[in-house]
């Protein structure tokens, strides 16, 4: 119904900054290498908060590089072939039609697309339906055929039947192909080079590609080697079972909009996995078009501005936003037109609710929603949640729940429970859709029986909630696919069938308690920063480092690099709190591999020890040095006070399987200053950039 996709957004050199996606810098590294980085990242909403330029959370990364394979795979001059014989299709279906004397051919020039004008479109459409063709009824008179790589000539042959009103084709597509011209003016031709780079230019048979996409592999740290303890992203397993029916034929080969009566099983899916998320989430419908959990904010927020406006209450735009709130929410508050509201969090990292009780009152003539996350973002179950939510009500505002955290509610609570109206699901993290590099995701919303009939809708094929409400306002459309990334929703909707009631309830207990045994053993190396009333943190919970800062000069950058000779992702660093890491090991870990995360940061610790006792050079030192690559530590000469061994051997483990980083510590200054965008060898570009910046 619409595969994952991916989306690629150019501008001039003035707007680089603005740009709402992630742009790929080439720097420097600790030996002078060149080495890739993200310049620009959306961290930056974290940021920027209101001031934002976007809301984008999720990018379909999976889907580029799908995107990028096929363009290596097949290089310039396999893309050109592809292309003309696309053209070549189409040119052939014109030339046909124009033989037949059925229809008439408009709308030149063209491309792979062709505009029919016929005396019934949907008589037309309907004998193509009967030869198992679907195409595009534009008005009562016209008609559009569109061709791609995978068309045939048979294909062709079998549209002309259709065309012919049943008569006898005196002619083939292929008999065709000395009349087709190319329709394409003069003017609109490339004559340009294009993809010059070696690596379009190179690996064009299916084992050298092979070859290229394993070397590529291999730089990839992933839950193949070790946890991911990423705060607030949930990297849980993706188990085989869950992803196989995204390579079921009749899932993959459906058009996004094909006619429903063809799409019966998607249908049946959707409905199903509106009824189950409804269940868990205690709300009263769902809406599966967004398709990212920022996607899934801004729908939010946009069904409150509906429900407000379909109230009288245009004046309604006030948002609140606790500081300590994903960065996405302001942004996406922002995007709505909304007047943003910050309110503080008290020593504990609640919400400071009196600071958020009098925002309310003074703002309750205008007050629109709230923007909340449940456990907080601090790694705590907020004892207040209930009452916050009945300020906002009482004011006159809606509650937005963030639903990034639900890991740790599944089974136990649910924001229609606490008191929220509406909420975005993060299916690539808490429901199992694979979501490493950036993609793909999907964030559908759950409301309240009045948010209901706001819910989003399409132009071409009808959507609303599911279940659907009683009568229907839709706000518009938010993706350009009525259900969204539809594809990869079987991945969620198994998940939830298999696990059952039990399991994911059973999901839930264990992040929490795997969480909890983490901060446990760390208590006694790291301070724990924030606890709820018992004593105890959610399913994430946050290592304060700012206080070896002071006495090692140790910062969190350099844990996190250290974590990498020790084969480990990094946690999320200093946010959302400046200086810190949060951690988060999912359900989906092994007490053995959360022992021996733990026994990478306690072993960290004590090499922080080694700095803070004299024992070490402050600046020169094991963490300011990592990561170790082999490049740097099988070069001749070694120039630093601690050995070879040390470096890239710290944890006993690490003898046996051990994750090499590419790259030595990269110089993020010259990566921000240096942004590339052109297609240019690594290596050209730091010598053109050396001898501008010289």
């Amino acid at each position: 119904m619409a595969v994952p996709h991916a989306a690629f957004l150019a501008t001039s050199q003035e707007y680089k900054r603005m740009m709402p996606g992630r742009i790929i810098g080439v720097s420097v590294d600790s030996s002078g290498k060149p080495a890739l980085r993200m310049a620009m990242q959306t961290r930056e909403q974290h940021i920027r908060r209101d001031k934002a330029t976007s809301n984008i959370c999720t990018a379909q990364a999976l889907l580029a590089n799908m995107a990028a394979m096929y363009a290596v795979y097949h290089g310039p001059e396999g893309l050109k072939t592809i292309a003309q014989r696309v053209h070549g299709l189409a040119g052939a279906f014109s030339v046909g039609l124009k033989k037949l004397g059925t229809a008439e051919v408009q709308g030149l020039p063209f491309f792979d697309t062709v505009k029919v004008k016929c005396a019934d479109a949907h008589a037309i459409a309907d004998a193509a339906y009967k030869s198992e063709i679907n195409l595009r009824v534009v008005d009562a008179k016209t008609i559009t055929v569109s061709f791609d790589e995978t068309t045939t000539l048979e294909d062709v042959d079998e549209l002309f039947k259709v065309f012919s009103g049943g008569k006898p084709v005196p002619f083939t597509t292929a008999s065709l192909a000395p009349e087709v011209k190319n329709v394409i003016p003069s003017g609109l031709t490339r004559e340009s080079p294009y993809l010059t780079h070696p690596i379009f230019n190179t690996y064009h048979t299916e084992h050298e590609l092979l070859r290229y996409m394993h070397r590529l592999q291999s730089k990839d740290l992933s839950l193949c080697h070790s946890m991911i303890p990423l705060g607030s992203c949930t990297m849980k397993l993706n188990a085989t079972s869950e992803m196989m029916p995204v390579t079921f034929p009749n899932f993959t080969d459906i058009h996004p909009f094909a006619p429903t009566e063809q799409s019966q099983g998607y249908q049946e899916m959707f409905d199903d996995l509106g009824n189950l998320l409804c269940t868990i989430t205690g709300f009263d419908s769902f809406s599966l078009q967004p398709n990212a959990g920022a996607a899934g904010e801004y729908a939010g927020l946009m069904v409150i501005r509906a429900y407000h406006k379909a109230r009288g209450d245009h004046h309604r735009d006030v948002c609140i936003i606790p500081v300590s709130a994903h960065g996405t929410n302001p942004a996406s508050a922002a995007m709505c037109g909304m007047k943003i509201v910050a309110v503080g969090t008290d020593a504990k990292g609640n919400i400071n609710v009196e600071e958020l009780r009098k925002a309310a009152e003074a703002n309750r003539d205008n007050l629109s929603a709230l923007m909340v996350t449940y456990p907080s973002t601090h790694g705590v179950y907020e004892e207040g949640i209930d009452e916050i939510c009945k300020i906002i009500h009482d004011n006159g505002g809606q509650v937005y729940m963030d639903g990034a955290n639900m890991n740790a509610q599944v089974g136990l609570t649910s924001p229609g429970f606490i008191g929220a109206d509406v909420c975005h699901l993060n299916l690539h993290k808490t429901f199992c859709i694979p979501h490493g590099g950036g993609g793909p995701g999907m964030g559908p919303i759950g409301v309240k029986k009045h948010l209901a009939p706001y819910l989003p809708s399409h132009p071409v094929v009808a959507t609303g909630g599911i279940p659907a409400p009683d009568q229907s306002q839709p706000l518009g459309t938010i993706s350009a696919a009525p259900w969204g990334s539809a594809l990869i929703l079987p991945i969620s909707y198994t998940y939830i069938a298999m696990m059952g009631s039990k399991g994911l309830t059973d999901a839930s207990k264990i992040a929490i308690l795997n969480a909890n045994y983490m901060a446990k053993r760390l208590e006694n190396y790291y301070p724990i920063l924030f606890r709820g009333v018992n004593g105890t943190v959610a399913h994430e919970f946050i290592v304060d480092l700012r206080g070896v800062k002071n006495t090692a000069g140790i910062e969190p950058e350099d844990v996190a690099k250290r974590l990498m000779d020790y084969g480990f992702h990094a946690p999320t660093m200093s946010w959302p709190v400046p200086g810190t890491l949060m951690i988060e090991p999912t359900e989906s870990e092994s007490k053995a591999e959360l022992d021996r995360f733990c026994d990478a940061l306690i072993s960290i610790r004590e090499e922080i020890a080694e700095i803070e006792k004299g024992k070490a050079d402050i600046m020169n030192n094991v963490l300011k040095g990592a990561p170790h690559p082999p490049s740097l530590l099988m070069g001749n000469a070694w120039t630093k006070p601690y050995s070879r061994e040390d470096a890239a051997f710290p944890a006993s483990w690490l003898r046996v399987a051990k994750f090499w980083p590419s790259t030595g510590r990269v110089d993020n200054v010259y990566g921000d200053r240096n942004l590339v965008c052109t297609l240019l060898p690594a290596s050209q570009v730091v010598e053109e950039q050396a001898a501008a910046t010289a």
